[in-house]
């Protein structure tokens, strides 16, 4: 288990626009060969938002992009017709796959927060496609097989356990509180790398509630 510490990520963004980005692997001027991807994670951002700001009308192609909103309201709208407004507890996924545009801004009156996640599909091209699964719930994984990846939601209340998922390749980032993981504490912002994830439980700490976002995939 390749444990990475919230205060590793490389930090990026326009603070002026009211914008801050935490990269948990290599991204734009932050080039790192040794840190390019996890199996099929390209890219886990952490991206504040204050109210009005936003990122312009920007391209993507042949990425699978996943948001998960931790606070405020997301507006989405893309080249392909859809808008949306994305809020705590929605999973959303952008194909770009051949090649899309789109807007995400905070159009809300108060800060917004959400993590999102870049990856690499199985087969490039292809036609753009769109979905945002409202109020997912825990027991409820969400696949992208485009991917070859699985996402499962835990939420945890204080001191509760629950199993991860037994996979090839496991990418774990913890969105809020302490989690305790094969031994390992992870807090807000932490992140695990984890290879033959067998066995492996979750706990929360004691202090409060938790939230990890976990991608099971198969080594490859």
């Amino acid at each position: 288990m390749d444990v990475r510490r919230a205060d590793e990520r490389y930090r990026g963004g326009d603070p002026a626009a009211g914008i801050e980005s935490l990269h948990a692997f290599s991204f734009g001027p932050h080039y790192d060969p040794d840190n390019l991807r996890f199996g099929a994670v390209l890219a886990c951002n952490e991206e504040r938002l204050a109210p009005g700001a936003g990122f312009g009308e920007h391209p993507h192609s042949h990425t699978e992009i996943v948001t998960w909103v931790v606070e405020g309201e997301l507006t989405h709208r893309d080249s392909a017709g859809h808008e949306s407004v994305v809020r705590p507890g929605d999973v959303q996924r952008l194909s770009s796959a051949g090649g899309v545009r789109h807007v995400e801004r905070n159009d809300g009156p108060v800060p917004l927060r959400f993590v999102q996640m870049w990856l690499a599909p199985l087969e490039p091209g292809g036609d753009p496609a769109y979905e945002i699964v409202h109020g997912i719930a825990d027991s409820t994984p969400y696949a992208l097989p485009e991917a070859g990846a699985m996402l499962h939601v835990r939420r945890l209340a204080p001191g509760e356990r629950t199993a991860v998922p037994d996979a090839g390749l496991l990418y774990a980032h913890v969105v809020r509180g302490e989690v305790l993981l094969d031994g390992e504490t992870l807090r807000a912002g932490d992140a695990a790398r984890v290879t033959d994830a067998k066995d492996l439980e979750a706990v929360a700490g004691s202090g409060g509630a938790a939230e990890v976002l976990l991608w099971e995939m198969t080594a490859g």
